[in-house]
């Protein structure tokens, strides 16, 4: 929390220099401050093991309709307008999910708490309905046809064969994995060549790869010679507009979204907020791992699975521009209430 309100101070502390210090203060009223309200709060209100129960069902909840949105949307031919050679469809109709990319985002950040929710229950019957809701989401993940969000999903299940590898649920992952495989055969070809272009992006032939690349460059260039100051909170389209051209896009990676805005001392909070905040959950699991009571077991889960979509936002920022956005606030929240209030 301490860490939070400082990134918030330096970005105030910054208005005067801003690109556009009008821009800069109502972006910090009309989004900012509200993305950390809801950190706050959820550090402060899911105190116990029974909320932190019911947020992480909600949240897992929450992804059905989404999910469901993204099937509906491929079977009824609901696309962009991004041309013949790629077929992408709508999001969800939502602020936070109405692009293909942020939607594949927040699926890929829910997906850990229906596995954690998987892992820490016994009933039969709520495992099936999580499975489900598990392989809705990852179909609906693929469906999007975000390179990013393939990239998340992958790297997440990566991680949980490694966390597992010595513990009784291992099984339940490799089965997983398995059938993620299994599975690879039955995707298009046309899923292939889009996920092709991470590695060769000359051959993308939207212009997205390209056109995020020379982004990314230029974005780096502007930060390396503002160190210190930056664009001001907000203001990293201007800067960028004036380092390569009037093209008025965001660049698609969280850390040079704040280094751009905030410079190096905007992004260094960051990374202690992003690191402390995996941190704490790692803590709690490592606590947890030690009890033996079925309370160990979900605190153990819970933090697991908090821990798993700070990693998998992690990944997802080098592709994202959602520096400021809730996605990353609502597990960070989630962490501090975690650290703050597990039961040891």
């Amino acid at each position: 929390v301490g860490i939070a309100a400082a990134l918030v101070s330096w970005a105030v502390l910054t208005i005067p220099f801003s690109y556009w210090p009008g821009g800069s203060l109502s972006f910090l009223m009309g989004v900012y401050f509200k993305v950390l309200v809801i950190f706050w709060l959820l550090a402060n209100v899911v105190t116990t093991l029974a909320r932190l129960r019911w947020m992480v069902w909600t949240l897992t909840l929450a992804s059905v309709p989404m999910a469901l949105g993204a099937l509906h949307n491929f079977s009824s031919g609901a696309f962009l307008a991004a041309g013949p050679e790629v077929k992408r469809i709508f999001g969800y109709e939502a602020p936070l999910t109405e692009n293909p990319n942020d939607l594949a985002l927040m699926l890929n950040l829910v997906l850990p708490m229906a596995v954690a929710l998987f892992l820490s229950t016994r009933h039969a019957a709520t495992r099936l309905f999580l499975i489900a809701i598990m392989a809705l989401d990852a179909i609906a993940i693929v469906l999007t046809f975000s390179r990013a969000g393939f990239l998340t999903f992958a790297s997440m299940l990566l991680m949980y064969l490694w966390r597992l590898r010595h513990r009784a649920e291992r099984r339940w992952m490799l089965t997983g994995v398995v059938l993620t495989v299994a599975a690879l055969p039955l995707l298009p070809s046309s899923y292939w060549n889009r996920l092709s272009t991470i590695v060769d992006f000359e051959s993308d032939p939207t212009g997205s790869a390209q056109s995020r690349w020379s982004d990314s460059v230029a974005a780096a260039g502007f930060a390396l010679r503002h160190p210190i100051i930056g664009a001001g909170v907000g203001q990293q389209i201007l800067a960028l507009n004036e380092v390569r051209g009037p093209a008025w896009k965001q660049v698609h990676n969280t850390y040079l979204e704040y280094a751009v805005d905030l410079g190096i001392p905007g992004l260094a909070l960051f990374l202690l907020l992003l690191v402390g905040s995996i941190r704490g959950t790692g803590a709690v699991v490592a606590r947890a791992a030690r009890g033996g009571t079925p309370e160990s077991r979900e605190w153990f889960h819970f933090a697991q699975g908090v821990q798993m979509s700070l990693l998998a936002f992690a990944v997802a920022a080098l592709f994202h521009p959602s520096a400021y956005q809730f996605y990353f606030y609502y597990f960070s929240g989630l962490a501090v209430a975690l650290r703050t209030h597990a039961a040891t």
